[in-house]
């Protein structure tokens, strides 16, 4: 695909961003430049080659889960704006 089919002035306006015509070009070439290199990798015989998340394992170093004591209603209510019956009081946002 090359960067005639991707209208850069459509995309811009989908990421709603304001470009300037040298930025068009700009950022039309470095797509161009993008798109050509995915051919290159398209290229790359990848057979028997597992497919990965990441390039080295990785493993998550985390604390066990254990249960704690939690906040009380009222400490959680303690610096709240708005409060009533025991609950966290918000604007409506949906009419």
């Amino acid at each position: 695909m090359s960067v005639e089919h991707i209208d850069v002035k459509y995309v811009a306006h989908l990421a709603r961003l304001s470009l300037t015509a040298d930025e068009e070009s700009r950022f039309g070439n470095q797509l161009q430049d993008i798109l050509q290199y995915i051919e290159k990798l398209k290229q790359v015989d990848v057979t028997g080659v597992e497919p990965t998340a990441h390039a080295f394992p990785l493993v998550n170093v985390t604390r066990k889960d254990e249960v704690r004591p939690g906040l009380t209603n009222d400490e959680a209510l303690r610096n709240a704006p708005s409060k009533a019956n025991g609950l966290f009081m918000v604007p409506k946002i949906v009419e």
